[in-house]
C-alpha cells in the first residue's frame, strides 16, 4: 500500500520536475532574437541562437524577427497614394500648370530589427512599427521630392534622391532600433483627376509639332520638286542645243559631200539622185503620181542607156 502510494508520490514529483524544466527552457533559431520578461520588465537579450535558460511561470519571452522586413506607403490609411508638391514652376497653361506639380507617390521601404531591446521599448511590435515608418517614409519623400522638379524625380535625379531619402528615414528609424536597407519609389504619378487633362494637352502639342513638321516637310518637297524641274528643263534644253548641232554639222558634212561627189562626176551623182528619188516615191502601199510616162523622171526605167542629166528632186507625201 505504502509503495504504491510512494510511486505515485514519485511519478507526480517527475512530472512536475518535468513541466518545470519544460517551461524553464527555450529556443532561439538563427532566424530570431529574443528578450526575456519578467513582471513585464526586460531581464535578458538573446540575439544568438540556442538553447536558453528562464524562470517557468515567471518570465515570458517575446521573439522578433532577425530577417528583413518591408514595409508599403501608403498604408491602409491611404491606400490610394501619397500627395507630394515638387518645385516645378507654373507654366502657362494656368491650372494645369499647378496641377503638374502634384504627384501620387507610392513608395516602399526594407529594414531590418537592428537593436530588439530599443525596438521593443520604442514600438513594442512589428504593426506600430510599420506605422511609425510609414510617417517617417512619406515625411522624407516630401522633404526631399518637394524641392526638385518632376523630371529629377522620374529621370536625371532618381537613383541620388532615393539614396537622400533613405539616408534621412535610417537617421529617424535609428531611435526605433531599426536599420534602414533601402527605399524605393514604386511609383510617381499626376493624380487621376488631371491625367486627361494634362493628357489631352500634350496630345494637342504634340499634333501641332507634327503638323508644323508635316508643313515643313511638304514645303521642302515642293522646293525640291521645282528645283528638280528647273534642273530638268535646263538639262533637256542643253541636250536639244547639243542634238540641234550636231544634226547642223551632219547636214552641213552630208552637203559637203554631196557636192564633192557633184564634182567627181556629175552623171553619177545625177543617176544616184534619181533613185533616190524612185525610192521616195514609191515607198509604202498607196503611193499615187501622175505624171507623163515619157517624163524624164522615169529616163533610167524606160532607156538604162540614156544620157545622164540632172533630174529634179521629188517629194512625195
Amino acid at each position: 500500500m505504502k509503495t504504491g502510494f510512494f510511486g505515485s508520490f514519485a511519478l507526480a514529483s517527475l512530472a512536475v520536475v518535468a513541466f518545470f524544466t519544460w517551461n524553464a527552457f527555450f529556443v532561439v533559431h538563427q532566424t530570431e532574437q529574443a528578450l526575456v520578461l519578467r513582471f513585464g520588465k526586460v531581464v535578458n537579450v538573446v540575439v544568438d541562437p540556442g538553447l536558453n535558460i528562464k524562470l517557468p511561470f515567471i518570465d515570458s519571452v517575446v521573439k522578433r524577427d532577425k530577417l528583413i522586413l518591408d514595409v508599403d506607403v501608403p498604408g491602409t490609411n491611404r491606400p490610394q497614394g501619397e500627395e507630394v508638391i515638387t518645385a516645378d514652376e507654373p507654366t502657362q497653361q494656368g491650372v494645369i500648370g499647378e496641377e503638374r506639380k502634384r504627384l501620387v507617390v507610392d513608395a516602399f521601404a526594407r529594414y531590418r530589427i537592428q537593436d530588439v531591446l530599443k525596438f521593443y521599448q520604442a514600438v513594442g511590435s512589428v504593426e506600430v512599427a510599420k506605422n511609425r515608418l510609414s510617417f517617417i517614409i512619406i515625411s522624407a519623400v516630401r522633404r526631399v521630392l518637394g524641392g526638385v522638379r518632376l523630371s529629377d524625380i522620374v529621370r536625371e535625379k532618381r537613383e541620388l534622391l532615393m539614396a537622400e531619402i533613405r539616408k534621412q528615414v535610417d537617421d529617424e528609424s535609428k531611435s526605433l532600433g531599426i536599420e534602414i536597407i533601402d527605399v524605393r519609389l514604386r511609383r510617381a504619378d499626376l493624380p487621376p483627376t488631371t491625367s486627361e487633362s494634362v493628357f489631352n494637352s500634350m496630345k494637342a502639342q504634340f499634333k501641332q509639332q507634327a503638323t508644323d513638321i508635316r508643313s515643313r516637310g511638304d514645303q521642302r518637297a515642293q522646293e525640291m520638286r521645282a528645283d528638280a524641274e528647273r534642273r530638268a528643263t535646263i538639262i533637256r534644253a542643253e541636250a536639244q542645243q547639243k542634238a540641234d548641232e550636231a544634226r547642223g554639222e551632219g547636214e552641213g558634212e552630208r552637203n559637203r559631200i554631196f557636192a564633192e561627189a557633184f564634182g567627181r562626176n556629175a552623171d553619177f551623182f545625177s543617176f544616184y539622185r534619181s533613185l533616190q528619188a524612185y525610192e521616195a516615191s514609191f515607198k509604202g502601199n498607196s503611193t499615187r503620181m501622175v505624171v507623163s510616162p515619157d517624163s524624164p523622171f522615169f529616163k533610167y526605167l524606160n532607156d538604162p542607156n540614156a544620157k545622164l542629166r540632172a533630174v529634179p528632186e521629188v517629194k512625195t507625201r
